[in-house]
C-alpha cells in the first residue's frame, strides 16, 4: 500500500529541502499539514499540490 502521509523529515527529503525549510513553508500555508495526536504528517497530495503551484509560476513567468 502506497503511504497516504509523510513525516517531516521524509517530506523535506521527498522536495529535497531542509527541514527548516519545510518547517518555514507550513508556517506561510505554502505546504498543508494534519497533527494527530502530538504528530504533523504532510499529506502527499499537499506536496504534489505545492509542486503544481511553483511549476504554474514558473510557466507564467
Amino acid at each position: 500500500m502506497t503511504r497516504l502521509l509523510l513525516t517531516i523529515p521524509e517530506a523535506a527529503e521527498a522536495l529535497a529541502i531542509s527541514r527548516s525549510k519545510l518547517y518555514q513553508l507550513l508556517a506561510t500555508g505554502a505546504v498543508a499539514s494534519i497533527r494527530i495526536d502530538g504528530s504533523r504528517r504532510i499529506p502527499v497530495t499537499a506536496l504534489n499540490e505545492y509542486i503544481i503551484r511553483l511549476t504554474r509560476k514558473e510557466v507564467a513567468v
